[in-house]
């Protein structure tokens, strides 16, 4: 056989220069195009905040579809997000609403969902993030509503019920745990410091490892990083970016039970977003305290062929063992099976409330 051509070096590196000019150019060029659709937009009389959760999961969503490699399509699209992200800052900034302190897996999600190009803003709580939308101090708030280990989180899903925000979109975050300490070995540690939720998932692993050491639940994995930052005997169980942030070795990564963990987070706004043909949607309602109650409430899906991915039950606050039931199906509200479905619903059911129609998450 003859041998294998070998490009030089040189020649290579020529060429990546070159292919580097032309994104620059073309990079810029898009650039420019969002500032004249800025500019568009407030000639013909919006004034709110130009992010389109609908149009950008479009444009991801083709990304993805046109994406020959040999780049993943991850990778590709955590290029094009970033992108957009400082397209859309030059259009109008952006002011998203965490569950803080810095350092959340919260906000882990806020930039992977709408790229680092946004103004983050940390707040103390739950109910924090959805005042700070409500009152317009922030465009959009993003928080956790469940996690594949240890289910949906309450507190969101309380709020969601008396808010007028509507679910504009969601993100879901592999969860990695870390145990975060200035401690060399596991006998020198006293006290873990953690969200409860945290601790929960990584249960079976403090049993097995630290199971003398006392576990305080915190507000949030990043405020545990912070208590143990100075204190030689503790540790917290956080993510990398709170161990970044907060100057903490690792001292063992991974530690949570499940390697599948995985936490959806939902984008909470005032916008409505437009079907994109993979859409969500998420429905609370109630229904009288009957035999046979809840199979009517559910028939309406079945004969309209809409496929139901979860339910829940929640206490409504308003009676002794009156519940409330959040519902997640696939399909936007416009979708006509998913009105045929409603409209059926509607009169089966006590109370009724669409929280939201939204893009499904790319990734």
């Amino acid at each position: 056989m003859p041998p294998m051509l070998i490009t030089p070096l040189a020649e290579l590196r020529e060429k990546i220069d070159a292919v580097d000019a032309q994104i620059l150019q073309l990079i810029n060029q898009r650039a420019c195009y969002a500032q004249q659709v800025a500019e568009t937009k407030i000639a013909q009389g919006e004034h709110g905040s130009f992010y389109r959760p609908d149009r950008e999961s479009l444009v991801l969503r083709r990304i993805q579809d046109l994406n020959t490699g040999p780049l993943s399509n991850e990778t590709t699209i955590r290029f094009f997000r970033e992108l957009m992200s400082a397209c859309l800052a030059l259009e109008k900034p952006l002011d998203v609403a965490f569950l803080g302190p810095e350092g959340t897996f919260t906000q882990q999600a806020t930039f992977k969902h709408f790229g680092h190009a946004v103004k983050t803003v940390p707040v103390a709580n739950i109910n924090a993030v959805f005042n700070a939308v409500e009152n317009g101090s922030c465009a959009f708030g993003v928080v956790p509503i469940e996690n594949s280990t240890e289910g949906v989180i309450s507190h969101t899903l309380d709020r969601l019920l008396t808010s007028t925000l509507q679910i504009c979109g969601e993100v879901k975050i592999r969860v990695q745990q870390n145990l975060l300490t200035h401690a060399k070995e596991f006998n020198e540690i006293t006290e873990i410091f953690s969200h409860a939720q945290s601790l929960a998932q990584c249960r079976q692993w403090l049993e097995t490892n630290l199971p003398l050491a006392r576990q305080t639940a915190v507000s949030s994995n990043a405020e545990a990083a912070r208590l143990v930052k100075n204190n030689p005997n503790a540790a917290a169980i956080a993510g990398a970016i709170a161990a970044d942030i907060y100057e903490l070795p690792i001292l063992t990564a991974n530690i949570e039970d499940d390697s599948n963990n995985t936490t959806r987070f939902i984008i909470i706004g005032e916008q409505t977003a437009v079907p994109t043909g993979h859409d969500k949607t998420t429905l609370v309602v109630s229904t009288n305290n009957e035999a046979g109650a809840l199979y009517r409430m559910l028939e309406p899906f079945a004969i309209a062929g809409v496929d139901m991915l979860s339910i829940e039950s929640r206490p409504s606050r308003q009676g002794l063992w009156d519940y409330v039931f959040f519902i997640d199906i696939i399909g936007h509200s416009e979708d006509r099976n998913v009105v045929q479905a409603i409209t059926e619903l509607k009169t089966k059911v006590s109370m009724f409330k669409r929280l939201g129609s939204y893009p499904q998450a790319v990734f």
